[in-house]
């Protein structure tokens, strides 16, 4: 797959669709690969008329690794201090201006998922002059009062990291079923084979912590989308039990005149059964933009 390479990074990506179309670029979320925005979608996006980029972010997949850092302090993060965060969602953010300038793209339409919501907001708040239209799905603002996950989920991202491929795959499978959808039908075969394939792609656990840092330490995004001009869906699951329904509320709430889509029965994932309606309210927005 190719790669655009500045300053000491180096970002994979891939495209489906026709280059001579407006741009979808897709943001993923913590310690996920692009690869988890499933080609399928992409397919669906570029059928409306689309060229779509997805990319692996910085420190996961195929993208440069940040290992020569030391691990973040999470005892110091959760009491205020956010110093030992290797970087900050702004950074990432500003890693999207990196990749659009080694495409010679412009403006995009941009969609983030999870923590890539994050940076996907953080991005138009920094550089609103590359955005066309912005979706945020399963996502939240940076308020802390706001957008958390059950106690449950919280308590996973302390559990040792399993030794084998094995291990590996049996407990990213079983945290998986904390955060699926329960109004949607589940193939456990195909669970398991994305999550094996995804382990043999890139497999980097450590970078999943700095992920996690960088959300923790970067600041509240309220006051910065309130600022937001272009025109924005929020896309959240009523049943999202790792990013609360309250994030995504939170979010269309700031944001001017954004659109906002509660799906009944959806939790912190994209079931086959609402792509449809993630499609058109993406394609939808894009009509809106200028």
């Amino acid at each position: 797959m190719p790669r655009v390479k500045f300053q000491d990074l180096e970002v994979e990506y891939d495209t489906f669709g026709d280059p001579a179309d407006p741009v979808l670029l897709l943001v993923m979320g913590l310690g996920a690969q692009m690869t988890n925005w499933d080609a399928r979608l992409c397919e669906l996006f570029a059928a409306q008329g689309f060229h779509v980029v997805r990319f692996d972010n910085r420190d996961i997949g195929l993208s440069t690794e940040f290992s020569h850092l030391p691990l973040p302090d999470f005892a110091a993060l959760a009491a205020g201090d956010p110093s030992s965060a290797p970087y900050l969602l702004s950074d990432m953010a500003d890693d999207i201006v990196g990749l659009l300038d080694g495409l010679g793209i412009e403006r995009v339409h941009l969609v983030g998922a999870s923590m890539g919501g994050m940076i996907a907001q953080q991005f138009v708040v920094d550089h609103p002059e590359r955005v066309l239209s912005l979706c945020s799905i399963m996502s939240t603002t940076g308020d802390k009062t706001v957008g958390q996950g059950s106690p449950e989920i919280v308590a996973t991202f302390g559990q040792p990291t399993a030794s084998t491929r094995e291990a590996t795959i049996e407990q990213r499978v079983v945290s998986s079923r904390l955060t699926r959808s329960p109004g949607f039908p589940v193939d456990e075969d195909a669970v398991r084979e994305r999550i094996a394939a995804a382990y043999d792609r890139s497999n980097r656990p450590a970078s999943t912590l700095r992920h996690l840092a960088a959300v923790i330490a970067s600041p509240d995004r309220t006051p910065g989308l309130r600022e937001v001009t272009v025109p924005t869906v929020v896309i959240h699951g009523a049943d999202d039990p790792l990013v609360d329904k309250s994030g995504g509320e939170a979010t269309a709430a700031a944001i001017p005149d954004a659109e906002l889509i509660i799906i009944d029965g959806m939790a912190h994932d994209l079931p086959l059964e609402v792509w449809p309606t993630v499609v058109e309210a993406v394609a939808a927005n894009a009509k809106r933009a200028r």
